[in-house]
């Protein structure tokens, strides 16, 4: 508990928490600080870009052999996260079908800290996993954000009006495939796994990316600041989720994960990886992307349930979880 409270006051201080509360806070103060519209566009298709380049570079260099089931467990899992925000949280007195869709898309996706910090663990405890298993993260992160964007829109359209007449879901998705946000960054996937932009990737995108992404946190913030008696009174209710999501999305991972192992003889560290890209939450592709992908859902709502409760769970309570069920399996 005490390694818990450790972490959550430290995501507190955190860039992406701390810009978001800081645009909350100048917004609320009424500040007349804007940013424009055509700023915050490319700012957006920059984000998305640099996420889609990073996961095709990752994708291009693993073993295709090996990793597909893995990968292929690792994209149902994502989708699977996405369902339970909307059939759990979604179904919670007072939240908006959105805004749940949006927490789960972002439960869905990964955090590449949470993920650093699990790997130098798994070393000091002996326990083996494959070296491509940190590859994993695209095939969770980029289905769990497009799911979460797609059935936003399908939601959306049947509630705006059409629920009377028959709704046709194939245009809806190839509409949300086109937007802007998923294009962007599928865009990116494309030219990393074809091509080998490395150079400009590490020389362009890499170095600016924390920069433009706070800038995109303040302007989220004040846009939060905005709908903030939107959340006053279900504020418990993400709270609630945000701490008991992690650890139900790690052992569903974990299973799969040894399903997995059972076929193929993927290692128990792999389904360890597995189980901790789960119960991990994005904070830097996630937020970009569902911004760009569902701007109705309340920001405020799914980015403070993941960064400021759900990533101190997955880092001070499932990482050392699942490597406690691993050492046990070992012996």
């Amino acid at each position: 508990m005490s390694d818990f409270i450790e972490l959550f006051i430290k995501q507190l201080q955190s860039p992406t928490l701390g810009f978001l509360i800081g645009g909350i806070v100048v917004a609320s103060f009424g500040s007349q600080l804007a940013i424009p519209d055509s700023i915050y566009r490319f700012i957006t298709f920059f984000l998305l870009m640099k996420i889609g380049l990073s996961a095709g570079i990752a994708i291009r260099n693993s073993n295709p052999t090996e990793i597909f089931l893995p990968a292929l467990g690792a994209m149902l899992v994502g989708i699977a996260i996405v369902f339970i925000g909307q059939y759990t949280l979604g179904r919670l007195p007072g939240i908006k079908t959105t805004d749940a869709l949006a927490t789960g898309g972002l439960f869905g996706a990964v955090s590449g800290s949470t993920l650093a910090a699990l790997l130098p663990q798994l070393d000091s405890a002996n326990i083996p996993y494959e070296a491509w298993s940190a590859a994993l993260y695209p095939f969770m992160d980029i289905p769990a954000l497009v799911t979460a964007i797609v059935v936003a829109s399908v939601y959306l359209t049947k509630k705006n009006g059409e629920a009377s007449e028959k709704v046709e879901i194939w245009p809806i998705i190839k509409e949300s495939l086109q937007s802007s946000a998923v294009t962007a960054m599928l865009l990116g996937v494309a030219l990393g796994i074809l091509t080998k932009p490395e150079s400009v990737y590490e020389s362009f995108f890499n170095p600016l990316f924390r920069g433009f992404l706070a800038i995109l946190m303040i302007i989220m913030g004040m846009e939060a600041a905005q709908r903030m008696n939107e959340l006053r009174k279900v504020a418990q209710w993400f709270a609630i989720y945000a701490f008991i999501a992690p650890i139900v999305h790690g052992f569903l991972a974990f299973g799969v994960g040894l399903i997995i192992h059972k076929i193929t003889g993927f290692s128990i560290g792999g389904a360890v990886v597995l189980a901790v890209i789960a119960a991990s939450s994005s904070d830097i592709s996630g937020p970009p992307t569902l911004r760009a992908g569902i701007p109705s859902a309340n920001p405020s709502a799914y980015i403070g349930a993941s960064t400021a409760i759900g990533t101190p769970v997955a880092i001070a309570i499932c990482i050392p979880l699942f490597i406690g069920i691993a050492e046990m399996m070992a012996r």
